[in-house]
C-alpha cells in the first residue's frame, strides 16, 4: 500500500451553536475519520471475539486502538518489526491508534515501581521485570506502528491527595518533554506518518487540571487528550473537568477523552466538546450479556426474552443486529456458544458507531442538544 507521507490534518466543520459539539474531519495517511468517533479497543492486536472484515462491515469501525504494554509483551517487537507493523500483522488497513501503557501500569499497582527515569514492572505473564521510560515507549510504538500514539503518562487514582495528584501531573509533564524529544529524532517507519498526542492529567483539583491542559496545550501537538477520568470518580465531576480542559484546549486540534464510556456519557461529553471516544465497555459488557441498544439496555440472560424472536435491534445500520432474534442470542448466551459472544460484541460496537454517526448528523443538522436530551434517558433505560 502507497502512502502520501502527512501529518494528521483537522478540518473543523461544524459547531453546534446551542452545545460545545463538534463535527469534523481528522485525515492520516490510513484514511479518514469522521468526528465524533468512538474508537473499537483491540487490546493484543484484535477487538475481543471480532474479526476485522466484521469491524469493517458490520461495525463500521473507522480506527481501532491496539495496547501497547499487551503488543510488548506478546507477541513482541521483532514480529511486530517483522510483520511491518500492526497493520500488516493483522490486517487492519484503516488508521490505529496505540496507547502508551501508562494506564496498564497504573493498574499493576502491585507490582510496579515509578521512578523519574520510568515505570518498573512485572509481566503479568511471566513475572520477568520491564522498564516502561518516555524514550522506551516512544520506540515501542513506533515499531508497533500506530497512526497516533500516545505520549507515556502516569494515571492517578481516584480519589487522589492533592499532593500526590500535583507531584504526578509534573512527572506526566516531564515525561512530555522527553517523549517529545524522543519522537522528533526518531523516524516514521513503514512508509507512512505517525502522530503524538500528549494527555492531560490532574485527577479531580481543577487548579492542576487548568495547568496541565494550559501546558498540555502549549505543546501544539496534533491533536491533544484527557486522561485520569472514569477511574471512580462522580459523573458529574467527570462532565465538569472534561467541558473545563475542552475550554482550554485549541479548537483547531482533535479532543480525546481516554476511556469513556457509556453510550449515554459519550453523548454528554460530544456536548462538551469531545471528538475522540475509546472504551472497552461495549464488548466486554456485550459478552457478559449486556446489550445496549436504540431502545435502551437489554440484560440478554433475562428469561423475558427466551420467546422475543424479534431483531436485536433493527434500529441501527448493522445486518447482524437486524438478522438475529433475541431469542437466538439468549439461546446461545446461556449454552456457552462463542457465536454469541461475537454477535453481542458486534452489535454493540456498531451500535456504538452508529450512535456518534447519528450524533455527528444531528450536528450538522443544528438540533443536537434537543436530540440528546431525548436519547440519553431512552438509552439508560432498562428493557
Amino acid at each position: 500500500m502507497a502512502f502520501f507521507m502527512a501529518a494528521l490534518t483537522f478540518e473543523l466543520q461544524y459547531t453546534d451553536t446551542a452545545t460545545k459539539a463538534r463535527a469534523g474531519k481528522i485525515s492520516t495517511d490510513h484514511g479518514v475519520i469522521e468526528t465524533p468517533i468512538f474508537m473499537p479497543v483491540g487490546t493484543a492486536g484484535s477487538v475481543k471475539a471480532v474479526t476485522q472484515q466484521q469491524l469493517y462491515t458490520e461495525v463500521k469501525a473507522q480506527i481501532i486502538l491496539g495496547n501497547t504494554y499487551h503488543l510488548y509483551l506478546r507477541p513482541g517487537l521483532d514480529i511486530l518489526a517483522a510483520a511491518g507493523g500492526l497493520h500488516q500483522f493483522n490486517g487492519w488497513h484503516k488508521p490505529i491508534l496505540t496507547d502508551s501503557g501508562g494506564y496498564q501500569v497504573f493498574s499493576l499497582a502491585n507490582n510496579r515501581k515509578l521512578t523519574e527515569e520510568g515505570a518498573i514492572f512485572q509481566s503479568h505473564i511471566d513475572g520477568s521485570k520491564h522498564l516502561f521510560s518516555p524514550e522506551k515507549v516512544m520506540d515501542i510504538q513506533r515499531i508497533i506502528g500506530g497512526d497516533i500514539i500516545m505520549a507515556f503518562d502516569e494515571c492517578p487514582p481516584y480519589p487522589s491527595e492533592y499532593a500526590y495528584a500535583k507531584k504526578s501531573m509534573e512527572l506526566t509533564h516531564r515525561w512530555l518533554q522527553r517523549c517529545l524529544a524522543r519522537f522528533n529524532e526518531t523516524p516514521d517507519r513503514y512508509g507512512y506518518t505517525q502522530n503524538l498526542f500528549p494527555i492531560i492529567q490532574g485527577s479531580t483539583y481543577k487548579d492542576l487540571r487548568t495547568a496541565s491542559a494550559e501546558f498540555i496545550a502549549s505543546q501544539n501537538a496534533t491533536g491533544n487528550a484527557i486522561g485520569g477520568l472514569s477511574v471512580g470518580e462522580p459523573i458529574e465531576m467527570m462532565y465538569e473537568f472534561t467541558e473545563h480542559c475542552c475550554d482550554i484546549l485549541p479548537a483547531q486540534k482533535p479532543r480525546y477523552l481516554m476511556g469513556v464510556g457509556t453510550p449515554w456519557n459519550i453523548l454528554e461529553c460530544i456536548g462538551l466538546g469531545i471528538d475522540m471516544f475509546d472504551c472497552v465497555m461495549p464488548t466486554r459488557n456485550g459478552r457478559n450479556a449486556m446489550l445496549f441498544t436504540s431502545k435502551g439496555v437489554i440484560n440478554i440472560d433475562n428469561k423475558k426474552w427466551e420467546k422475543d424472536f424479534s431483531p436485536i435491534d433493527d434500529g441501527i445500520d448493522c445486518d447482524m443486529s437486524s438478522y438475529y432474534s433475541k431469542s437466538y442470542l439468549r439461546h446461545l448466551m446461556k449454552a456457552k456458544e462463542y457465536l454469541g459472544l461475537t454477535i453481542a460484541s458486534v452489535h454493540n460496537l456498531a451500535f456504538y458507531l452508529w450512535l456518534v454517526g447519528e450524533a455527528r448528523q444531528h450536528i450538522i443538522a443544528g438540533d443536537f442538544k434537543s436530540w440528546k436530551e431525548a436519547m440519553v434517558p431512552q438509552l439508560q433505560h432498562r428493557l
